[in-house]
């Protein structure tokens, strides 16, 4: 199985590499265009914060007003007026606080797009041996949740923490101008909550990062399963699935549970320091406006400065675990933007102008770089001719599949030269590379798309006539024939595409893109004999006066082959034609043999 990102050999979450500083920092260098809007949008929301602790000030002069002229009678246009200006003041915070909220939401969708957007085309970008070591589904979790989680965050948590945080300047100032005793009383009593609150964070962080961490498991677990449903239940290991999947989904319950534990225990913390700060402000308040200090409207007024006071700790306290979430998502995602990526080939020039199909591999010498030690190719020596139908055969693990992947420079070699006409392969472009080959593969593969945008793929000029002579020729026609909608038929769930029928689609397909070289690994293991001539047949025209390279257990499949290469231990220790190779009675006879006996049985 493939090793997860962003864990050790235990599987268990590692620490943080970046902490919340280290995200930010690197969110802020990899979009730039988030710091000027960022910047205002956080100052909007500072003025705004700034703007509703004024509230208090006015409620002390209209208590004060209607206190001090029980007696005389209430002076209802002096309070009239100050409640106009309240007005206007709650009105613009307000306005200001939208503002805010729309330019943060704005800059981090337009985030997120980018970040979604670089994140897939760095999946092209990757060689393909990092695919051996991450999950599909972890990878598909850090486009989803991942990023999801970082653009909430800094569209809802950051501009909140920001006003939580001018707020309790601005409360903090106004309270020692209004009573610097009942100011001191309230801070001593806060600070209870912030040592708390500094203790409950530090501890919280590991299940944040293992939230998102056992996240991407499951993610890569149901994908992996759904994608094999029909493996599982014919080998009777539902209930075994079932366990496993109960596993990893107590494993992201507990780290949910544990990070929710903690995040919920900071608001009603938060509550009960701010009730101790209203308790504090009545005694001493009562004393001292007995003493006539001060007055009952500096009292209101400090009432309401205290939840003005306390309330931006509660929103500090649920923005930090935000943060915290955040951080562990960050790291997941820059983690893989910074993935090593296949070299620059911008300088390569080396080309093919007229292909005939010349292949020569000299001496070539292959070991993956997660295991260097160990050699899959040690010493692969072979003349392909043009226009030849060449074989390779061998037992699993002989190293056929690498000397493809190695053709089509999904891997290069450690020693040794590949050659397509006298050009080394390793001088030109991997898309160069690309284009000189169709490929059918064993596993096939069909998106939910039209029958003809799944044959026509990425090729531009394919016509009717050309797409229904291709599909002819694979005896596929009479089954888009039967299909509603023809070659516009989209391929979704309400129509049943048998496996023989998803190969013959794919050989198709390749036929359309008429590449100069051919590549068919395994292409009709998955089908029925019926359908196995049919293919064959439509993969014998599709390879005429191609070279074609031809993977195959079946050894009744290649008997035509110009060339048949026997490979052994990542050596090629015979090679000739199919009678040739019979007469020698060595290790392909005995291949043969064993199959044709196993078929007789």
């Amino acid at each position: 199985m493939p090793k997860m990102m962003g864990h050790n050999k235990m599987g268990v979450p590692e620490k943080s590499k970046r902490g919340i500083k280290g995200v930010m920092k690197e969110i802020l260098t990899y979009f730039d265009k988030l710091k000027l809007p960022g910047a205002i949008a956080l100052v909007i929301a500072a003025v705004g914060a700034f703007l509703t602790i004024v509230g208090p000030s006015q409620i002390r002069k209209i208590t004060d007003l209607i206190s001090s002229s029980l007696t005389t009678g209430i002076d209802l246009n002096a309070i009239t007026e100050v409640g106009v200006w309240m007005l206007g003041i709650y009105g613009l915070s307000s306005l200001l606080m939208w503002l805010q909220h729309y330019i943060m939401a704005t800059i981090t969708l337009a985030l997120s797009q980018k970040m979604r957007g670089d994140l897939s085309q760095k999946i092209n970008k990757v060689p393909m041996s990092f695919y051996s070591k991450a999950y599909h589904g972890d990878i598909l979790s850090r486009v989803t949740n991942d990023v999801s989680t970082l653009q909430q965050t800094l569209a809802n948590s950051i501009p909140s923490m920001t006003s939580a945080i001018a707020q309790f300047i601005g409360c903090l100032v106004m309270m020692f101008v209004s009573e610097w005793r009942l100011a001191i009383a309230s801070i001593l009593v806060t600070m209870l909550g912030f040592l708390l609150m500094s203790q409950i964070m530090r501890h919280s962080q590991k299940y944040f990062i293992s939230r998102q961490s056992n996240l991407g498991k499951l993610n890569a677990f149901i994908e992996e399963i759904y994608s094999n449903h029909h493996v599982i239940r014919l080998s009777r290991a539902v209930s075994k699935t079932e366990d496993s999947f109960e596993k990893l989904n107590k494993a992201v319950y507990t780290a949910n549970w544990k990070s929710q534990f903690f995040s919920g225990v900071m608001q009603p913390l938060m509550n009960v320091i701010g009730n101790l700060g209203y308790v504090t402000v009545c005694i001493l308040g009562a004393v001292l406006a007995i003493k006539g200090d001060i007055t009952i409207g500096t009292i209101v007024a400090f009432i309401m400065y205290v939840r003005l006071f306390t309330s931006p700790l509660s929103t500090l306290a649920q923005g930090m675990t935000n943060l915290q979430s955040a951080a562990a998502a960050g790291d997941r995602v820059f983690d893989f933007l910074n993935e090593k990526e296949m070299d620059d080939e911008s300088e390569k020039t080396a080309a093919i102008d007229k292909v005939k199909g010349d292949v020569v591999f000299d001496h070539i010498r292959f070991s993956y770089q997660d295991a260097p030690d160990k050699t899959v190719i040690k010493d692969f020596s072979a003349h392909v001719k043009p226009g030849q139908k060449v074989a390779i055969v061998g037992p699993t693990g002989a190293g056929k599949t690498t000397m493809v992947n190695l053709l089509m420079r999904f891997f290069d070699v450690n020693s040794g030269e590949i050659r397509i006409d006298g050009v080394n392969i390793s001088q030109m472009k991997r898309e160069s590379v690309h284009d000189l080959f169709s490929m059918v593969l064993q596993d096939t593969w069909l998106f939910e798309g039209t029958v003809r945008e799944n044959l026509v793929f990425n090729q531009v000029g394919i016509t009717d006539e050309i797409l229904e002579k291709a599909c002819r020729a694979c005896g596929i026609f009479h089954f888009i024939e039967t299909l509603p909608n023809g070659f516009d038929t989209v391929l979704g769930e309400n129509i049943t595409v048998s496996s023989g029928q998803k190969q013959l689609l794919t050989i198709a397909r390749a036929m359309i893109q008429n590449h100069p070289m051919m590549i068919l690994d395994e292409a009709t293991s998955s089908v029925d004999t019926r359908t196995e001539l049919i293919a064959q047949r439509a993969m014998d025209a599709l390879s005429s006066c191609r070279t074609s390279f031809v993977i195959a257990h079946r050894l009744s499949t290649i008997k035509n082959a110009d060339l048949i290469l026997v490979m052994n231990e990542g050596n090629i220790i015979e090679q000739g034609t199919h009678e040739s190779l019979l007469k020698q009675g060595g290790f392909y006879a005995q291949l043969y043999n064993s199959q044709f006996e196993n078929t007789a049985g």
